[in-house]
């Protein structure tokens, strides 16, 4: 075989690995996308299939929380810098941050009447973050 063609099939097998890596690549990256639909988005696109599993996000709207007659399960909105809002359902023990006016990504699906029923529920704190056991009104200061 001559240098030519071994350069060539050398090439072309060094090509065919660089598309395969960089299609691996683009597939992992799309499934773990973490992005979430703000009220605003849903209000301008939409509401996904119901049954299908997505994240909202925002914030928990005051005043709006409230808990069934057993307690297990807690009704509220979310509510983003537009006029749109989102009423979620939850059943479970909610984050120790979790609290009204506080930033919550909820994941679930869609109901056939719009209700959006959270599986899980992640709250979000902003970067002054510290934990009850450190403040200074707990310690004592």
């Amino acid at each position: 075989m001559r240098a030519r063609t071994r350069r060539l099939y050398t090439f072309g097998i060094a090509a065919i690995l660089l598309l395969a890596a960089a299609g691996l690549a683009f597939v992992a990256l799309r499934q773990n996308a973490n992005l979430f639909y703000t009220p605003q988005t849903l209000a301008e696109k939409g509401l996904p299939k119901a049954g299908r599993e997505v994240k909202v996000g925002g914030w928990v709207e005051p005043g709006s929380l409230t808990y069934s007659d057993d307690g297990a399960t807690m009704l509220f909105s979310v509510m983003d810098n537009g006029d749109a809002e989102i009423l979620v359902s939850f059943t479970g023990i909610a984050p120790d941050l979790f609290r009204e006016g506080q930033g919550v990504v909820a994941i679930g699906q869609f109901n056939e009447d719009g209700t959006f029923t959270a599986r899980q529920i992640l709250a979000k704190h902003d970067e002054n973050y510290q934990p009850r056991e450190l403040r200074p009104e707990a310690i004592g200061g």
